[in-house]
């Protein structure tokens, strides 16, 4: 697989796994559906990306994983690790956890646009962000655990597996 292609099949991996783990808050008549289209989207996805024709022979593709791509996941670590810390010891509200995840991982596409140049990545960073921020909002605000899943955690998954469709949209 390319860079590119691997790039995207843990993009999709991990939207699968939002969805997965947040969709336990639904009721099971939301839930199982959910759960259900996301697989398929992750299978079809991993299909598609499979077919992807390889690059001419002789042709580089830049280098996606190196330095600049750890120093922006351990970044995102960090950051995630510290946000845990004060959510569950200072604030005591671990159900701000999803939310919080989901802002670090929207923020850390902002880097990984940069360093990739990629500016193709900042909506999918913006809306992931705005889901994280939004899902924060609805802690404070008392809302149900199923509601705070559906927006901080399985609408970021279903952002994560379709921006990987669009990805591969024109080939």
């Amino acid at each position: 697989m390319t860079s590119h292609q691997t790039g995207r099949l843990i993009g999709a991996l991990f939207g699968l796994v939002f969805v997965l783990a947040n969709a336990g808050a639904l009721p099971t008549a939301a839930a199982v559906p959910v759960c259900v289209l996301a697989i398929a989207s992750f299978v079809g996805l991993f299909v598609a990306l499979r077919r992807v024709p390889a690059p001419p022979a002789g042709s580089t593709t830049p280098r996606r994983f190196g330095r600049s791509f750890l120093l922006v996941v351990a970044a995102e670590v960090a950051v995630a690790l510290a946000g845990f810390l004060v959510i569950n010891l200072v604030f005591h509200a671990p159900q701000a956890a999803v939310p919080w995840l989901s802002l670090v991982v929207g923020l850390h596409f902002f880097g990984l646009a940069a360093v990739w140049r990629m500016p193709s990545l900042r909506p999918l960073a913006a809306a992931m962000a705005a889901c994280g921020a939004a899902g924060l909002v609805l802690v404070a605000g008392g809302a149900s655990l199923a509601v705070i899943a559906a927006v901080a955690g399985i609408a970021p998954g279903a952002l994560l597996l379709g921006s990987v469709a669009w990805s591969l949209r024109a080939r």
